[in-house]
């Protein structure tokens, strides 16, 4: 634990007075520059030079994240074991996904008693499990938030999130890039949860977005973030909507029963645009088999990027693509859209539904 050993007292000083940065990917903790950067003539292209990727002094992160009962959540997982893999000087122990608080919250204070070297942590409630980061970071512990914010600053090291409102802004976008021209548009839209956080993100970057062109949201359901949900509300959409010209749907899991209630309805005569990112889908967009038309990325591999800043971390290194010191406190990651133009570039990282 000799790593964690000479960061116990430095991370409780430099955890509230470090500087944020919100970065659009993260692809700064790589040292080896590629072929486009480089260049085969003698240029003078900048080049990130660091040792980042030789291995260190041996590290033990601890990873907690909810159950894996829907692709995207087993997708986290997966990505984050994966990354670990890639460094030998990486010992990852991974807890049991659960939804359940008190569970999370006894797995983090086992990782604080076994005294591991950092915690890579994608909290079921961010407020529910933030004191007890706050208590790892006490101990001297690193403690990287994934995606689900904690209430306190005091709790994470650093943060990796998606973008939610981001996510809102691409598809409102997108859809005005195709509608502009209609000011009679009729948009729907299919929520996950109408009451979290993170959904009223979404639609208030989608509005937003819309408003640029004119256009307005005639129609909001919600899916429940599930298949079943997702069925059920599109249905309703569908009957009480005859006629509409484009549907954002805010998740691709949720959207294979989105896909399917439109299937049985027998309607085609607008185009979809999904959220999150998943396989199906951007097999879909490729082949042209169906309404959906894009979606929008909502990154599955932020707790990967977690175990990456977790281990720059507990090694006191920087990431090597940035001119300042040590590792951001915040790491926001882009909400590209995915269009058949492009598809092939986000189909290796996406996830099954």
């Amino acid at each position: 634990m000799s790593a964690r050993t000479t960061l116990r007292r430095r991370i409780a000083l430099a955890t509230v007075s470090a500087a944020s940065i919100a970065l659009v990917a993260a692809a700064c903790t790589s040292n080896t520059p590629t072929a486009e950067e480089t260049g085969d003539g003698g240029g003078s292209a900048n080049e990130a030079v660091s040792d980042n990727d030789a291995a260190g002094d041996e590290i033990v992160i601890g990873f907690s994240a909810p159950a894996a009962d829907h692709g995207w959540m087993g997708a986290i997982t997966t990505a984050a074991e994966a990354e670990a893999a890639e460094y030998e000087d990486v010992e990852l122990r991974v807890a049991d996904g659960t939804n359940d608080v008190n569970v999370q919250i006894s797995q983090i204070e086992g990782f604080i008693n076994d005294e591991v070297d950092a915690i890579v942590l994608l909290p079921f409630d961010g407020a529910a499990l933030t004191d007890v980061a706050t208590q790892a970071m006490e101990a001297g512990i690193p403690v990287i938030n994934v995606d689900r914010e904690f209430t306190s600053p005091f709790a994470a090291r650093s943060t990796v999130l998606g973008d939610n409102y981001g996510m809102g802004v691409s598809a409102g976008t997108y859809i005005c890039e195709q509608l502009g021209d209609n000011p009679d548009a009729v948009v729907a839209e299919i929520q996950g949860i109408a009451s979290l956080p993170l959904t009223q993100d979404r639609s208030q970057g989608f509005a937003d977005a819309l408003s640029d062109c004119g256009l307005e949201v005639a129609t909001q359901v919600q899916g429940d973030f599930t298949v079943q949900g997702g069925e059920a509300a599109t249905a309703n959409l569908l009957q009480a909507e005859p006629q509409i010209d484009a549907i954002w749907n805010h998740d691709d899991d949720q959207g294979i029963g989105v896909l399917s209630a439109i299937e049985n309805a027998g309607r085609d005569e607008f185009f979809m645009v999904g959220g999150a990112g998943s396989k199906q889908v951007m097999e879909h967009i490729q082949a042209g088999d169906s309404v959906l038309q894009a979606t929008v990325v909502y990154p599955s591999t932020q707790a990967a990027d977690g175990i990456k800043l977790a281990r720059l971390v507990a090694h006191e290194k920087s990431m090597s693509d940035l001119a300042s010191s040590g590792v951001p406190r915040t790491v926001q990651l882009f909400a590209p859209v995915v269009t058949e133009e492009n598809v092939e570039q986000y189909l290796p990282s996406a996830f099954d539904s």
